[in-house]
Order: C-alpha cells, then sequence, then structure tokens
C-alpha cells in the first residue's frame, strides 16, 4: 500500500523525471530509515507493546521496529474497512513531506549510488567499503570508510551497515568532489583556461 501511493504520487508530480530517478526517490522514501523517522515523528514507540529486553535495550526508538510498525498501522487501517482511500490518505498525511524533502536532495537521495557514478564518471575505480563495529550484539556501532583505487576516503558510523555506509559514502563523495576541483583547477591555470568545475 506504501509503495503503491508513494510510487503514484512520484510519478504524477515528477512525470518530466527518468525511470532511474524516480526510482532512486521511492527508495529514499520507502526504506526502514524513513519509516522509522516517521514513526519517531507521531510518537508510535509510545504505544508498541514490547517485551522486557526491548525495553530495557531502547527498543521504542529501534528503526527495525518502528519501521515494522508504521507498515502494520499501515496495513491495519487498509484491512479495518478503510480500503484504499482512506490508507492511501494516512500515507500522503505521514510522507508527503519526505517526498517533498527527498526530490531537493540531489546526490544526497542515495549517496552510496552518486559516490559509484562519480568514481565510475572519472575512471577512479570501483568503491569498496571497509566495515568496523563494536559494541555487544544488540547495541553494535558500525564504522565505515571506503576504498577507491589506492585510496581510502571518508568516515561514516551508524547503528546499522547500510546507515554507516551511507554516511561514509556522503563525506567521501565531499572529498573527491574537492580533489577533482583542485586539480581540474591547477590543470586549467597551467593551461591559461577557466576552471570547468565548480563547487557548487
Amino acid at each position: 500500500m506504501l509503495g503503491v501511493v508513494v510510487t503514484e504520487t512520484l510519478y504524477v508530480t515528477h512525470p518530466d523525471l527518468s525511470e532511474g530517478r524516480l526510482a532512486k526517490l521511492r527508495a529514499a522514501v520507502v526504506n526502514a530509515r524513513a519509516l522509522a523517522e516517521v514513526g519517531r515523528t507521531i510518537g508510535l514507540g509510545e504505544y508498541v507493546k514490547l517485551g522486557r529486553g526491548e525495553e530495557a535495550t531502547g527498543g521504542r526508538n529501534k528503526a527495525s521496529i518502528l519501521s515494522d510498525t508504521v507498515e502494520a498501522v499501515i496495513g491495519a487501517i487498509h484491512q479495518s474497512g478503510g480500503g484504499i482511500v482512506t490508507s492511501a490518505e494516512v500515507v500522503h498525511r505521514l510522507f508527503d513531506p519526505l517526498i517533498e524533502a527527498a526530490s531537493a536532495m540531489g546526490a544526497g537521495l542515495d549517496w552510496k549510488t552518486s559516490l559509484q557514478e562519480l568514481t565510475a564518471e572519472h575512471a577512479l575505480g570501483v568503491p569498496e567499503y571497509l566495515i568496523e563495529d563494536d559494541g555487544p550484539d544488540h547495541m553494535k556501532t558500525f564504522t565505515a570508510r571506503v576504498r577507491v583505487g589506492e585510496e581510502i576516503y571518508g568516515n561514516g558510523i551508524g547503528r546499522s551497515k547500510k546507515e554507516a555506509e551511507q554516511a561514509c559514502a556522503e563525506t567521501a563523495y565531499g572529498e573527491i568532489m574537492r580533489a577533482l576541483t583542485v586539480t581540474v583547477g591547477v590543470s586549467d591555470a597551467a593551461s591559461g583556461a577557466e576552471p570547468a568545475v565548480g563547487t557548487d
């Protein structure tokens, strides 16, 4: 239900975008992290029935629990007689702000994909993520860096590997863009040409 409503909304509001760009937008809105943020926004964690173990380890704010619960609530609304019209209204109310924000994110829509596109464009090599973890199984923290060619870039920390990789890709993207800007600027200065790459 969530996927259908978000997909239709994106297609209707952004008819000029390519299929690939629309797919990125959808992935930015329909994912566990985004669903968990919606759950936090409406205070859903306060109403979840948890076992003592989850309660003791901060389960009410855990992304996996919140995202699953948001999906369950949408499903319950759909199945309880509200049908597609009512459940679509709920999805719009909860997710339209996320759709709007995602549409304005540019490279930040998916930092890992944007980094891969950047490195491919400049023939730098395929990004390879290096992950370390710390802490007990129920409270792990992941740290990520990324190897591109012979260089190590970025520094990302998260509660999951995916979160750490995205954070790492964001910092690596900035580092590589700055390096490319300097390289192009120096090359152009030596040849007397105007720099071709800006920082915006």
